[in-house]
Formats: C-alpha cells, structure tokens, sequence
C-alpha cells in the first residue's frame, strides 16, 4: 500500500515539475526572470523530492521480496521440522536393538529354511559324507593289488 501511495505521490510531482517548466517558459517570455528562477529552484526541490521517493520505492520494493522469501524459508524449516519430528517417532518405534533382533530372526529362518531345503532336496548330513569316504577309501585299497612279479629271469642284455 506504501509503495502505491509513493507512485500516486510521483505522479502529482511529476505533473507539478511539467506545470512549473511551462510556467518558468512564460515568465522568461514575461521578462520576469526573477520569478522564473524561483520557480526553477522549486522545480529542482521537488526533482529531488522524486528521486528520494524513487529510493524508497526501491527499498520498499527489496522489502518486499525479502519478506516473501523469508515466508518461503519459514515454509522449508516448518517442512524439515515435521520432517525431524516423523523421524524421531519412527526411530522410538524402531529401535537398534529391535532391527537386530529382527535380523538375527530373519538370518535364523534364513538358515532354518536351508536345511529343510537340504532335507526334501536329498542332501546329505555329515555323517553321511563321512560314512562314504570311508566306504570310497576301503574300495580304494581293494583295487590297489600289485601286479604280480614275473618269476622268469630277466633278459641279459645284448651287447
């Protein structure tokens, strides 16, 4: 609204300045130069009245858009602040030690569910590996006969 009134302000000096520059023509015109350079010392007055007024409609202005950006930052920290605020109550619901505990159940089932897979699957236990390598050890011994030695002479050797 300040800044409105400051350009509705502009605007009735700005029609002065136009009416006081006519009006120092005629006198001049007049041959009343005394008169004419009041009127030019009040027109230069009232240029620097509407430069101070173009300042302040510029700061008014910068003001402006301060306040809305500083309405947009209040935005983003009342977002992180709800934000923060879900994230505490997530982390009292899910504590470390419960999401441990939730793993350690995970791997145990984890490793339940392999053994039954071994089961219906056919595996063998350990016990089962041990009893064919002892059976794999024994047939081994069986076929290691040694070939018999020839009970002939051996040759002589030609010379």
């Amino acid at each position: 609204q300040q800044r409105d009134k400051l350009r509705q302000y502009q605007k009735r000096i700005s029609l002065n300045l136009e009416r006081e520059r006519a009006l120092a023509r005629r006198l001049l015109a007049e041959g009343r130069k005394e008169k004419a350079v009041l009127l030019l010392k009040k027109k230069r007055f009232q240029e620097q009245l509407l430069e101070k007024t173009e300042n302040q409609i510029s700061n008014l202005e910068r003001m402006v858009q301060d306040i809305e950006f500083t309405q947009i930052e209040m935005k983003v920290i009342e977002g992180l602040k709800i934000g923060n605020e879900c994230l505490n109550k997530m982390h009292q619901v899910m504590s470390i030690e419960e999401v441990e505990r939730i793993i350690g159940e995970t791997q145990d089932a984890v490793e339940y569910q392999r053994q039954i897979d071994e089961l219906l699957a056919g595996s063998l236990t350990e016990e089962d590996e041990d009893a064919i390598l002892e059976e794999l050890n024994a047939i081994t011994q069986e076929q290691m006969e040694l070939p018999e030695v020839p009970s002939e002479p051996l040759p002589e050797k030609i010379p």
